[in-house]
């Protein structure tokens, strides 16, 4: 039989899809199970989104586009980042993606050689470090501390800091902490970029998912010497309610943008032409949907942090973005595996096990609050039972 190329051992998962799997396999067998696993708003596509869709099919967004993305995408794309951001954007630093892990995946393929260092979030969504490992670099984690609010030590973080360190990775809000890196601190991280000639990919697909209404989306390149530097990724999977579409884009500096165009015209040739409409539908469109979304997750975020925080055991910090609980779970005795193994398969509560999201996440578990009111509470009495 053939053998598999070696670097097929370093591609790592995401394991939420695999319980996501394992739970719906409990339900075909009868079992009623409450899922806070997978990473989506349980909210449905706004309607004006949906029909954009369907009158693009009507009038013919059928075919193959540009591979960066359709000229009215990467213009809508870029007047929203450049009224977010507060400095222009051209459209000319947008490519289109079906997602966004395409930007990650992209980005770290065009930059990174075997032992070329990458640092990365840890805890951290788990394919920065599976796609820093295929393509033969190596992973250094940035460990996220709960006791600075999840987030790292920078004295520890520019320790890290050496002459083979090529990319550095942050993600704020995060997944799967929720929490927000200070703008003190991401100036810090901006400052060591400039001085150490690193590029920086800054994971923003939450920014429109932050806790009171004073607080502010702070992008890394805000900070002198990012733009040229920075690859911003975004997309419209969490804050649209879009996960199936399969939208995302880039903000690549110059250097990066022909090099990722040619990556999409090699893998995927372009993105779906009749969902980028949907997309200037929802750039452009009411944003009333995302504003509800989020009054409604800070409801949940209540219920679920008190509810956790009252378990023996467990502690939850508050959330300060997107929409995933993160608590330290280790008074109840159990490591992160056998107590989300505990909870599906005796309690009928899918989550995550922190070390999903790397080695730091031992001692923690990972709760998607995107599930209605009643269905949390109902998930924090079947957890008590089990402990």
């Amino acid at each position: 039989m053939t053998q598999l190329a070696s670097r097929q051992l370093n591609l790592g998962t995401e394991t939420a899809f695999e319980t996501l799997a394992k739970a719906k396999e409990l339900e075909r067998q009868g079992k009623s199970i409450i899922h806070l696993e997978i990473g989506e708003p349980d909210f449905d596509t706004p309607v004006h989104i949906r029909d954009a869709a369907k009158k693009a099919l009507d009038d013919g967004f059928t075919h193959y586009g540009a591979s960066a993305g359709q000229l009215e995408t990467r213009q809508a794309i870029a007047k929203h980042q450049t009224e977010r951001q507060g400095y222009d954007v051209s459209p000319d630093s947008v490519i289109v993606t079906p997602g966004g892990k395409p930007v990650m995946f992209f980005t770290i393929m065009a930059l990174i050689e075997e032992g070329d260092e990458v640092i990365y979030p840890n805890p951290g969504f788990p394919i920065y470090e599976s796609m820093i490992e295929y393509m033969g670099g190596t992973a250094v984690p940035m460990q996220l501390n709960e006791e600075t609010g999840y987030n790292a030590d920078i004295d520890k973080l520019r320790s890290l800091i050496t002459p083979r360190t090529k990319l550095m990775i942050v993600n704020s809000p995060n997944n799967p902490c929720g929490s927000v890196i200070p703008e003190a601190d991401l100036e810090k991280i901006a400052q060591m970029a400039v001085e150490n000639d690193i590029t920086v990919m800054a994971d923003e697909i939450y920014k429109d998912m932050y806790y009171g209404d004073d607080v502010e989306h702070v992008s890394i390149t805000k900070f002198p010497g990012m733009r040229e530097r920075t690859v911003i990724l975004d997309g419209f999977s969490k804050s649209y309610a879009m996960t199936g579409w399969r939208l995302g884009y880039g903000i690549f500096p110059e250097f990066l943008v022909e090099p990722v165009t040619r990556l999409m015209t090699n893998s995927v040739s372009c993105t779906s032409v009749h969902t980028q409409m949907a997309g200037i539908a929802a750039l452009e469109g009411s944003q009333e949907s995302v504003k509800e979304m989020m009054k409604e997750f800070t409801v949940r975020r209540d219920i679920i942090v008190e509810g956790l925080n009252s378990l023996p055991g467990v502690t939850c910090p508050t959330p300060k973005g997107a929409f995933y609980a993160f608590p330290n779970i280790k008074g109840t005795g159990l490591s992160s595996k056998e107590f989300a193994e505990k909870a599906m398969y005796e309690g009928g509560v899918a989550l995550l096990s922190g070390t999903a999201f790397g080695v730091f996440g031992d001692g923690y578990i990972r709760v998607s609050f995107a599930n209605s009111r009643e269905n949390l509470k109902e998930a924090i009495e079947r957890l008590r039972k089990i402990l």
